[in-house]
């Protein structure tokens, strides 16, 4: 079906969707790279590793060399667990409400762009799916304008109609399969968070004696 044909021939068969196909691929991939790097980066901190030397510090009344460490790691914990000491050595009495803001701010910067990721894998099928109507319609529309040799230009044309849905297809499912990923790992990071606001809140109204 594709010999001897070019990838504009290929990208021509299927229509102006299937331009549009390979541009929501290409940002499709762009995003999946930039978040698996991202995500890469930020987990590389254990939580455990990372709690234990935090409560360490708090201990021993080191709340400077606490900030300071959580400044050196690049990881969604940092800032929540900072937002907690912060607010201890400045009197306020609200350490979990603190916490927890920096938590949603965390979460929202760890969802960014993978809900473009969904929606494209939602919307790519149907894309390839239009584009699919589109070239039986045009199809149907050369037969009535040939005679008896008409049927194997629907052939044709359906055939080459249904490139659209396979490369909707082939948008979406990768970014359906990333997207549930990305979720997963963003659910691991947040339960990370609430498990390191809970050991800073322990730890700081302990020594307050709370």
């Amino acid at each position: 079906m594709f010999e001897g044909k070019s990838f504009i021939d290929i990208l021509n068969m299927g229509g102006w969707t299937l331009f549009v196909l390979l541009g929501a691929s290409i940002f499709s991939v762009t995003i999946i790279c930039f978040k698996l790097v991202e995500f890469w980066i930020k987990s590389k901190t254990a939580r455990s590793q990372f709690v234990c030397k935090l409560v360490e510090k708090i201990k021993r009344d080191k709340l400077n060399e606490a900030v300071d460490f959580c400044d050196t790691v690049n990881s969604p914990m940092s800032p929540v667990a900072k937002a907690g000491i912060v607010a201890f050595k400045e009197n306020e009495r609200n350490i979990g409400e603190a916490m927890e803001r920096e938590i949603m701010i965390q979460t929202v910067k760890l969802e960014r762009f993978t809900t473009i990721l969904g929606t494209l894998g939602s919307i790519a099928v149907y894309i390839g799916l239009f584009g699919t109507v589109l070239g039986i319609i045009r199809a149907f529309h050369d037969i009535s304008k040939m005679g008896s040799g008409g049927i194997s230009v629907v052939i044709s044309g359906v055939s080459e109609a249904l490139v659209a849905t396979a490369a909707g297809l082939f948008v979406a499912i990768p970014a359906i399969i990333a997207y549930n990923f990305f979720t997963k790992l963003i659910d691991k990071f947040i339960v990370d968070m609430e498990y390191c606001s809970s050991a800073v809140s322990d730890t700081l109204k302990g020594k307050t004696g709370k």
